[in-house]
């Protein structure tokens, strides 16, 4: 099963750091949100492959909106 990286408070999205298919490790970032001029970065919990990106740099996230799908390692979701 997908976990899903969700943002925890509206921010603007300033920088997606990974792409689809990328492999990240638990605690890698995948996303720095910008919220009263703070950079957040956003961390995975488990190690997996990135299966979708659900933002793009500029846009605004509410909280609870999914970012970052990631899969398990090696798999497709």
């Amino acid at each position: 099963m997908a976990e899903q990286v969700r943002a925890e408070m509206v921010a603007n999205v300033l920088k997606v750091l990974v792409g689809a298919g990328d492999q990240v490790a638990a605690g890698d970032a995948v996303v720095i949100l910008e919220s009263m001029k703070m950079e957040i970065p956003v961390l995975v919990e488990r190690p997996g492959t990135v299966v979708a990106i659900d933002v793009q740099e500029g846009d605004v996230v509410q909280e609870g909106d999914v970012m970052v799908e990631v899969g398990d390692a090696g798999s497709d979701g």
